[in-house]
């Protein structure tokens, strides 16, 4: 059986295993498996030997600073660290941006303990469709390699479902930590817009990236947020509200809460897992959300707008070093004219008034991640979230939403679950999708498995 966070640190604790044994674990998946997955851009084995070691004595010693103490991580090579280069998988990229050290959110997992095995695979600056013609592994998804793992944030969902790691980093811009965990058969959560601060990380669109966890399970996105979360100074996005432990409100029953329901027509594999939520206690109720069309052209267009305002003076000088999706998909955001950014903010406010009164009627909002598994890798267009995506709608508002595994095709391939609360009410959404894989085994389940 795959161990979660909160079970490898029960494991650490009485003594039937060790942070050392956790990290050589990890080096040995990823020996195995990386070669085909793509997962890792670099590889911190010797730093992450050390920090293991530095784990096993702490806790033998007394000083235990928390379930993340001596756990394998992953970080997205779009955040800064101190143990390798950032490259957002770029030959754009300078490669001094990134030896800034930690930032906030990396150095706040270092601070809980967690070892920090490597940089995991992203699309080329959180954007594009993965280019064969640039020197960067190719990541694919461990339940099916001919697939499509997700974007942006495939390799650090990828890792955590091919088991080389108990947790990884992600980031959010349009859906790209819950979109690669509902392919990969994994548990993600874009937090609350300003929960988690984000600099030390490459902008993609700052007024739409999130930085936030990917799991086996919603405890350990719980687990994980409880260590991410609090203002910077640095970001001044960031919000200086007060948080408790996320895993104090994880219950298994739903008793008295009101879900709303997006209908997915012939959904059967959906049906059935609101049908689990019912179980558990919750109140359902189909519902429609406000202004989604809209809501979904503020972020693709918004996203674009600003992505090419960072991206302006790279492009004009170093076109060529741009993959062909990103520099295309970056260039668009020059069709955006001022009055049309600030029409799009304009309708993204009245969308997060008009969703306030829907949330006054239910407490949470469930539907799809995406409307089907992961596409072959031959069939992926020029862009690196596919149209299957149904994410893209709370990057506009900002509000949290968690992605569970809820089961398969037909033809074997991993579906998610898509839950989503009010801005701030990130213990809602982790409780609901910790009810649900208390009901339910699909998290459980991993590639190897399965019958390709």
């Amino acid at each position: 059986m795959v161990l979660t966070i909160a079970e490898a640190a029960v494991a650490l604790r009485t003594g039937r295993t060790t942070a050392v044994a956790l990290a050589e674990s990890a080096f040995a998946a990823a020996d195995k498996h990386d070669a085909e997955l793509g997962i890792y851009l670099s590889r911190f084995d010797g730093p992450a030997r050390a920090a293991a070691e530095r784990a096993d004595a702490e806790l033998a010693a007394g000083l235990d600073r928390g379930s993340l103490h001596g756990i394998p991580l992953a970080i997205k090579d779009l955040l800064a660290t101190d143990d390798g280069e950032t490259t957002a998988q770029s030959q754009v990229l300078d490669r001094a941006w990134g030896r800034r050290g930690d930032g906030p959110a990396v150095a706040r997992l270092r601070a809980a303990g967690a070892v920090l095995t490597g940089k995991t695979t992203t699309m080329e600056f959180g954007i594009g469709a993965p280019d064969r013609t640039k020197p960067f592994p190719f990541p694919r998804n461990p339940w099916r390699p001919t697939h499509y793992p997700g974007g942006s944030s495939s390799g650090s969902a990828s890792a955590v479902a091919a088991g080389l790691v108990f947790g990884s980093l992600g980031t959010d811009t349009a859906g790209s930590i819950r979109y690669p965990a509902a392919l990969c058969g994994v548990t993600g959560l874009k937090p609350t817009y300003g929960r988690v601060p984000k600099n030390g990380c490459v902008p993609l669109a700052p007024g739409f990236d999130h930085i936030g966890p990917l799991a086996r399970s919603a405890e350990d996105c719980a687990i994980l947020l409880t260590a991410l979360a609090g203002a910077d100074r640095g970001d001044p996005s960031s919000v200086d509200r007060p948080f408790e432990d996320y895993r104090h409100g994880l219950t298994e029953s739903l008793a008295g809460l009101r879900i709303g329901v997006v209908p997915h027509a012939e959904d059967r594999v959906f049906e059935q897992t609101v049908a689990v939520l019912r179980d558990a206690g919750a109140h359902t109720t189909p519902v429609e959300l406000p202004y989604y069309a809209e809501l979904k052209t503020v972020t693709k267009f918004g996203l674009a707008a600003e992505a090419f305002a960072w991206h302006r003076t790279n492009l004009q000088g170093r076109w060529s070093d741009y993959g062909a999706s990103t520099r295309m998909a970056i260039a668009k955001g020059a069709l955006v004219s001022a009055a049309d950014y600030v029409q799009l903010q304009r309708v993204r406010r009245a969308g997060q008034r008009k969703l306030s009164q829907l949330f006054a009627e239910v407490d949470l909002v469930v539907m799809p991640t995406a409307t089907g598994g992961a596409p072959k890798i031959a069939e992926l267009s020029t862009s690196g979230m596919a149209e299957t995506a149904l994410t893209s709608y709370w990057n506009a508002v900002g509000n949290p939403a968690l992605s569970v595994p809820m089961g398969f095709t037909a033809d074997g391939l991993p579906l998610g679950l898509q839950i989503a609360g009010r801005p701030f009410d990130d213990a809602t959404v982790l409780a609901a999708g910790h009810a649900y894989q208390q009901r339910t085994s699909w998290h459980r389940r991993t590639p190897w498995e399965s019958v390709r």
